[in-house]
């Protein structure tokens, strides 16, 4: 789903810090990853991706998400699904350096009359330059449904831990454990 546009107007709403990604090492909150879990997992309240290996967390990002909360029920309505969902192959995206495509909505939703396309997991938008900037895209929701981490580098190793453990799984919930 196309994001809402970048200008210096979102980029001065957008004041607040987040801490880094945790990396190899940092504490991550028990609960993350459910017990032997291989998947992406989202906590939409605390505002985290992680990448879950064997119900370890092993990496995690902070991460932006739809402007206007979460539970995805139609087209335009600017909220990032909640549930399970397979991914699709990552490519390469003009408007945020790399895009994973999410098989939004499930067959079974779509059988409930929700509708929309286009979410993905993807890295910032095209043209913001200075990690400060870009840190701050992920301190408020910004985006049209999708799930957005603050840099380059961190769509970039969300998409080499998907291909080196040829995941594709997602899981969108209001907090882990869910």
């Amino acid at each position: 789903m196309a994001a809402l546009p970048a200008s210096p107007l979102l980029v001065a709403l957008l004041a607040a810090t987040v801490p880094p990604p945790a990396g190899p090492g940092q504490t991550v909150p028990a609960g993350a990853c459910r017990a032997g879990e291989t998947a992406v997992v989202v906590d939409t309240t605390a505002h985290r991706l992680y990448l879950c290996a064997g119900g370890a967390a092993e990496r995690s990002f902070a991460v932006a998400l739809g402007v206007n909360g979460v539970d995805k029920r139609r087209t335009g309505d600017n909220r990032t699904p909640l549930g399970i969902y397979p991914l699709g192959t990552p490519r390469a995206s003009a408007s945020f350096h790399r895009f994973v495509p999410v098989a939004y909505p499930t067959p079974a939703q779509a059988r409930a009359g929700f509708t929309g396309s286009a979410i993905g997991i993807h890295g910032p938008p095209r043209g913001l330059e200075g990690a400060a900037r870009l840190q701050a895209l992920v301190a408020t929701d910004w985006t049209a449904g999708c799930i957005a981490v603050a840099t380059d580098d961190d769509i970039e190793a969300i998409v080499r831990w998907l291909d080196e453990r040829r995941i594709r799984l997602l899981r969108l919930s209001r907090a882990t454990g869910e």
